[in-house]
């Protein structure tokens, strides 16, 4: 399995379980992410602490949650970033668009 989800209510946490999201797994965690919301989901918080690398595969997935969440008047929160996909993330421009924290407990605190 590439992805933990843990669900409560209407909040879920979804941490990675690989060292690369890319165009071989990008696809799963985006349906997950489509499944979470039909079940009532509002609110999704992504750990990425295990994720190394990220492609544009992966940027995709992490806009369909937030899009997902922002439709379903929830929050979206990406959490636990390296430098390397931080800086992907940077370069994106989409630290503008999306709530980051460093860590999970951070992340948590928002909700």
């Amino acid at each position: 399995m590439n992805f933990e989800t843990t669900q409560n209510r209407n909040t879920a946490i979804v941490k990675t379980l690989v060292e690369k999201l890319d165009a071989s797994n990008a696809s799963s965690l985006k349906s997950e992410f489509v499944v979470l919301n039909k079940n009532g989901v509002n609110t999704i918080i992504i750990d990425f602490s295990a994720t190394k690398y990220c492609d544009s595969s992966g940027l995709s997935a992490i806009l369909t949650a937030n899009r997902l969440c922002k439709e379903a008047s929830g929050k979206f929160i990406l959490c636990g970033l390296n430098s390397t996909v931080g800086k992907l993330i940077e370069i994106a421009q989409l630290d503008k668009v999306l709530t980051i924290t460093s860590n999970l407990e951070e992340a948590k605190k928002l909700i």
